[in-house]
């Protein structure tokens, strides 16, 4: 069978007045025609600056390819015009983005970006372009796509956003896909639908598929190969049963540990540092989880809230029909303790998160935080109340003034609450934050764009705990992130809740990390909570039938 895609000696730098790293040094790879490749390192190991250079989509100056080829049907693409690229890109090759709020046009519809793919390429008109476009969406999960086709980026969650970039890069059936971290904000059952829809597409059109993920159980479902990287370096490749049976590499060795299980209960997950430092005997000290002590005192109490948005409206403005996102929700959480708060993209878990917060006023209800209900607050009585409670949001870039430096950034909300009244106090206390959450302290002036996905979202955490909140929602805080610095992560934030007393919400579409951090867990199904229990009732013996289908689609590591 012949190679549809052959990388040989790829190394790419990027450099500029502060900056002169070697990203990819020097690797090799192909991949054959209906082959499917999965790409796993850590954040910044290379995986995504390696798609980008297939693509030819990374920015000169500063990424400079200094050696390699990159063979695609026996054509070099770093040999091409850019005229003779077009042809190729969305077209013979496309790409799912590892951020979808980033990569959609946010002035034009998604019905309208996905039929300028199939008119440009398949030369197909307007109407049925979109009949296509509208197809699409349905075999992507999206719900009412007949409706969602006119939906600005804005206007759909990080998940229905990231099913969109799928159906625009499957839309023209292209030879081979390159997908980023596909997965990553999508809920496990739409996940386990994307990768039964990818296999399907390979084997309708003999697609090669390229995957790039931190999430293990998904490379093991999908891929036939694996290639493992570790600072720009391929250190272990071979077929998927025999890297996950059989890993040569310590580093590869960690990955695999650090994922979060289901049938093992830990106080805290080993990392991949624990293998290369050789501590692999001392993690059976792990496989204790204690039933955690609280004091029973309520920090938040939810009482019968509600928020609905309007989906559709008369020629008067009269409201026809709304979508109940929060839907009488109530529920209480303990100071010190980690409510869990999981379900399918689109069933309100977000809103619930702002509406707590008062980002987004509630239409009824309670939010009772100490007692005090926030709804009653004004703007100066809830700042003072916005240094205790903070949010982690789901998309670290949006999240993130790109004018900014990231210590900048970190340091705003002390200015804004006028804490460390000297800058060199401020200056010290970021440098402090940003090894905290495993980053380096020169990275202070660097800006967001010069940062990994799973990077920025270390910086945005850097940034809640910055002011020492009480209580923080973690709007899918580690979903962005690898296994190994999400395991670090996971381990940072318990360690913070035990330190500072801190209370969690914590938003996120993977089970198994929700089950290793909550206490207790709320399970939502259309803006109602359909299961609340202890987080090991919830996995041991779930009850409602909704919570069995979420916990049946969870991705296993079955070799």
């Amino acid at each position: 069978m012949s190679d549809s895609l052959s990388v040989k000696n790829l190394s790419v730098r990027f450099k500029t007045q502060d900056l002169n790293l070697q990203a990819v040094k020097g690797i090799s790879f192909h991949i054959k025609k209906g082959e499917s490749l999965g790409i796993v390192g850590e954040s910044g190991s290379g995986k995504s600056v390696t798609a980008l250079s297939v693509m030819r989509l990374l920015a000169s100056p500063p990424a400079h390819i200094e050696t390699g080829e990159i063979l695609f049907n026996d054509k070099n693409l770093l040999k091409l015009s850019h005229r003779e690229l077009r042809k190729i890109r969305g077209n013979s090759i496309s790409m799912i983005f590892q951020e979808p709020m980033t990569s959609l046009n946010p002035v034009f519809t998604v019905g309208y970006q996905i039929d300028e793919a199939l008119i440009l390429h398949e030369n197909k008109d307007k109407q049925s372009a979109r009949k296509k476009s509208i197809e699409l969406l349905d075999q992507v999960g999206i719900v009412d796509p007949e409706v969602r086709v006119n939906s600005y980026p804005h206007q759909l969650s990080g998940g229905q956003r990231q099913r969109v970039m799928i159906a625009m890069a499957i839309a023209c059936s292209p030879d081979l896909l390159i997908a980023d971290e596909p997965t990553t904000a999508l809920d496990v059952t739409i996940q386990k639908q994307i990768v039964l829809l990818l296999k399907e597409l390979q084997q309708k059109t003999n697609m090669s598929l390229l995957f790039i993920s931190h999430d293990l159980g998904v490379i093991s479902e999908v891929a036939n190969r694996v290639v493992v990287m570790q600072k720009g370096k391929i250190i272990e490749e071979g077929s998927t049963k025999n890297i996950f049976q059989n890993p040569k590499e310590a580093y590869t060795k960690g990955l695999i540990a650090c994922r979060p299980t289901l049938d093992v209960k830990t106080s805290r997950l080993p990392t991949v540092t624990d293998f290369i430092e050789g501590r692999e005997d001392s993690l059976k000290k792990l496989l204790l989880k204690e039933n955690k002590k609280t004091s029973g005192e309520v920090i938040l109490e939810v009482k019968n809230l509600k928020k609905h948005f309007p989906l559709k409206k008369s020629f008067f403005g009269k409201t026809l029909s709304v979508v109940k996102a929060v839907n009488d929700v109530s529920f209480e959480v303990e100071k010190g303790t980690t409510l869990g708060l999981v379900g399918e993209s689109g069933c309100g878990k977000t809103t619930l998160g702002r509406t707590l917060l008062q980002l987004i006023p509630a239409d009824s209800g309670q939010v009772l935080y100490k007692g005090t209900d926030l709804s009653q607050l004004n703007k100066k009585e809830m700042k003072a109340i916005r240094r205790k409670m903070q949010i982690i949001f789901q998309d670290p870039y949006a999240s993130l003034n790109p004018r900014m430096t990231i210590g900048n950034s970190i340091m705003e909300p002390m200015i804004i609450h006028k804490l460390y009244p000297h800058f060199d106090e401020r200056v010290v206390k970021v440098e402090e934050l940003l090894e905290q959450v495993g980053l380096s302290k020169s990275m202070k002036n660097r800006y967001p764009h010069e940062f990994s996905g799973g990077q920025r979202q270390r910086i945005c955490i850097a940034r809640a705990i910055s002011i020492e909140p009480e209580f923080i929602v973690c709007d899918e805080s580690v979903s962005s992130l690898d296994v190994s610095i999400q395991a670090q992560i996971l381990n940072l934030l318990k360690d913070l809740q035990d330190k500072l007393k801190l209370t969690y919400i914590f938003i996120s579409h993977d089970l198994t990390v929700v089950k290793f951090i909550s206490d207790k867990i709320a399970v939502m199904n259309k803006g109602e909570i359909v299961e609340y229990n202890l987080a090991e009732a919830i996995y041991e013996a779930p009850q409602n039938p909704y919570t069995k289908k979420l916990l049946e689609a969870i991705p296993v590591i079955t070799f």
